[in-house]
């Protein structure tokens, strides 16, 4: 009779194979979006820092507003532009209006993200 000189992995690779496909299966089943309930904004969390800010507002009809000037999509590509080039660049603040289409804002974003900036605030009610 002679001694085994080797342990059979057989079944612990077919363990390993089952548990890979259960996670495979149940792992999309828990990135369904969760109905969630997000936090009001508080005013004490608004920022108090020093740094420099910039106003950008979209008004209901989707305008860009650079301040109080309007500008045209190409114009806030250029002051963002030359935004990015300053060695402080300023905190952004993004007020749109509420009836506005998200797909709008998401346009200025991605306008801001092109221009590698990335102080940005988005603007909110605050709830007292």
């Amino acid at each position: 009779m002679e001694a085994l000189n080797e342990i059979n992995v057989t079944p612990l690779i077919d363990l390993a194979f089952a548990l890979l496909i259960i996670f495979m299966i149940a792992t999309p089943l828990l990135e369904q979006t969760i109905p969630l309930e997000l936090p009001l904004e508080s005013a004490k969390s608004q920022n108090d820092s020093k740094e420099p800010i910039q106003l950008i507002h979209i008004n209901a009809k989707g305008d860009f507003y650079w301040g109080n000037q309007k500008v045209s999509d190409i114009e806030m590509d250029q002051k963002l532009e030359a935004l990015s080039t300053q060695s402080t660049q300023p905190i952004l603040r993004v007020r749109a209006d509420r009836s506005l289409k998200y797909g709008r804002v998401i346009q200025l974003v991605d306008l801001i993200k092109k221009n590698k900036l990335s102080k940005i605030s988005l603007d909110t009610v605050v709830q007292k």
